[in-house]
């Protein structure tokens, strides 16, 4: 029999007398614990919880009963089955603790893990499915706290802070210096010759794209692949296991926070990119895996008009509801443990709008939201460095500017202008001029500084910066979607050939636009973020949206690096950083500060403006001119 316990801490928490179990699911009847076996495919034993306190089911499992570190756990949990008021409680399904600190198994795709009986026609009426899906659903395993690092934490001048944007296994897959048995892992970007190269450059700060626990969607299964990037998450609190070496005497939890020890040993920065504007259960048709059989209406955005549908503004078939105070409590309590417990320093948010969607009127995104107020008053959370992607596909989704004051934003405004500038000829000197100088117009108020704009001419979705510059139409026929999915404008040129050619001219002009592009990026007001790879001239032969593809594709071909493009970003950085006009992060301000001028150094009037030609901004430590010839620094 279980104990009463404790409502708090959520999640499975050990003590010295065992562990204490917390779960919110206001709207149930009834939760029951189960115990599986080490493997996590036998239910052993089964407890009801024996409590219920403000909405929180709780119980206590003594060390004499097995309650400690290793014990693998799931939840059974009763209530009303009735998707039209929103409700979709099934006991037949086991579910997985949304603050599970490691996870057991992986979502293998089949139709036995959703919650409701799948038929051929998908407006049928959704009937509970009676099938147990114990043996293969995602469980939870007790987890040991982390020990405090004794590595301090760097301390960046946002004026200074240069981004690069990695993808773990990408990074070190094919590293021919990184140990085989760490290639592709926490422990492999962790290694001295990795963050060398990465050091070498003179970046800042690593900014992961997601390392939280995924199960990838049934549909790409199917079709053999995997959703690589990691957009997909259903474990907050879990380091995906994918990237853990297994090594003896570790964990996933252990190894990721050794890797940023070691980053931190090396003065630099570790962000995170998350994900918490949905989850891997994805629409109404989607699998039962944790959030949905445990309370839907409370975790999810459901359709006004139709209970048993979920708003999709993330285009991934939910959205998390953060008006509800546990489902902030959730994400707040995630973001704590990965800062505190497993010492990142910060966090990109992915289709950030979505996080302060009010849940009234037009569900409107809100500056002033709870999610915001709530991270800017934590003594946990507030120093920490906050990145939004700031749009998502919902009403006004796009909030370029608009998020509070202190957050960085990715700048997709910079990165079009720049790229038509240099590739399509059809930016003004005007707009390139606005780019230049950190885009004030969305920046320049309420007290943010030009660090606040991310400026970047590639990143994880789109082109990388050689196929920029190679390709005029997008090749993701290999993601199975027909050649449909990815953006259909990129403001690319492919020099006068579609892809790889031994033309010499064209391999020229193809790097002196990469080296332009680059140029302009590092040599900007506002934080540069370069894409991993592009500093070596990695390709992923056209597909400017590889999110499925973890092979060679998106592995770095160090192998093939180009060490012209690596020394020219090395140079750049190191300039950029004895430019104080660059890192001071100081808005422009009078001639006395900054001179504009055209390609033949005169001052611009107002009809020059308007025009494409050559563009030159200088400054008292030097000048960037961007001319016909490409970018240079004098």
């Amino acid at each position: 029999m279980l104990s009463t316990g404790s409502p708090l801490p959520l999640g499975a928490t050990l003590d010295a007398n065992g562990v204490n179990f917390a779960l919110v699911a206001p709207n149930a009847t009834a939760v029951e614990l189960c115990l599986l076996d080490v493997a996590g495919t036998v239910v052993q034993k089964q407890f009801k919880l024996p409590q219920c306190t403000h909405g929180v089911w709780h119980g206590h499992l003594p060390t004499a009963q097995g309650g400690s570190a290793g014990l693998v756990y799931g939840y059974r949990v009763h209530g009303p089955w009735n998707p039209a008021q929103g409700q979709r409680f099934n006991p037949a399904k086991l579910l997985l603790d949304p603050y599970a600190r490691e996870i057991v198994g992986r979502y293998d795709g089949s139709d036995l893990h959703c919650g409701h009986t799948v038929t051929d026609s998908p407006t049928d009426p959704q009937c509970p499915d009676p099938r147990d899906n114990a043996a293969t659903a995602l469980k939870a395993r007790v987890a040991v706290q982390q020990r405090p690092s004794s590595v301090p934490y760097p301390r960046i001048d946002p004026g200074q802070r240069v981004l690069y944007e990695l993808h773990v296994k990408a990074q070190t897959a094919l590293h021919p210096a990184v140990p085989p048995a760490l290639r592709g892992t926490y422990a492999g970007l962790a290694h001295p010759v990795a963050l060398d190269h990465i050091q070498s450059l003179g970046v800042t700060t690593l900014s992961l794209m997601p390392v939280q626990w995924r199960a990838d969607e049934a549909r790409l299964q199917k079709m053999g692949l995997t959703n690589h990037w990691g957009y997909n998450t259903i474990g907050w609190f879990a380091p995906e296991t994918r990237y853990w070496s297994g090594t003896p005497g570790t964990s996933p939890a252990s190894e990721f926070r050794a890797l940023v020890d070691a980053v931190h040993a090396r003065g630099m920065e570790l962000v995170i990119d998350v994900v918490y504007n949905h989850s891997a259960e994805t629409d109404e048709h989607g699998p039962t895996l944790s959030l949905r059989g445990i309370d839907n209406s409370l975790y999810y955005h459901l359709r006004p008009d139709n209970l048993a549908c979920y708003e999709n503004w993330s285009g991934c078939g939910n959205c998390l509801d953060l008006n509800q105070p546990r489902v902030l409590q959730l994400v707040l309590d995630s973001l704590r443990y990965w800062a505190s417990e497993l010492g990142v320093d910060g966090f990109r948010f992915d289709l950030a709008p979505i996080l302060a969607r009010r849940d009234h009127g037009d569900r409107s995104f809100d500056p002033r939201a709870p999610f915001f107020a709530a991270v800017a008053q934590d003594p946990v959370l507030a120093s920490k460095l906050f990145i939004a992607e700031p749009w998502d596909i919902g009403p006004g989704g796009y909030q370029l500017g608009g998020f509070p004051l202190g957050w960085l934003e990715w700048n997709d405004r910079y990165r079009d202008t720049v790229r038509r500038y240099w590739l399509t000829g059809e930016a003004t000197r005007a707009e390139m001029a606005h780019a230049l100088a950190a885009s004030s117009t969305q920046f320049k108020h309420s007290g943010r500084a030009p660090s606040a704009s991310v400026n970047f001419i590639t990143a994880h979705d789109g082109f990388t910066l050689r196929d920029l510059v190679s390709y005029n139409e997008r090749h993701n026929a290999a993601n199975g979607e027909g050649n449909r999915d990815g953006h259909g404008n990129n403001h690319s040129t492919h020099c006068g050939v579609e892809g790889e050619t031994a033309d010499k001219a064209i391999q020229i002009k193809r790097l002196t636009l990469q080296k332009s592009l680059l140029t302009t990026l590092l040599l900007s007001q506002g934080t540069p973020m370069l894409l991993a790879g592009d500093e070596i001239g990695h390709t992923q032969r056209g597909n400017n949206n590889a999110y499925c593809q973890d092979n060679k594709t998106t592995w770095l071909d160090w192998a093939q690096a180009d060490g012209e493009l690596t020394r020219l970003v090395a140079g750049l950085i190191a300039k950029r950083q004895r430019v104080p006009a660059l890192t001071l992060d100081r808005w422009w301000e009078g001639e006395g500060q900054v001179q504009w001028h055209d390609g033949q150094g005169q001052a611009l009037v107002p009809d020059a403006w308007r025009g494409t030609g050559e563009l030159t901004v200088q400054w008292a430590q030097g000048a960037l001119r961007l001319g016909r010839d490409g970018a240079q620094f004098f």
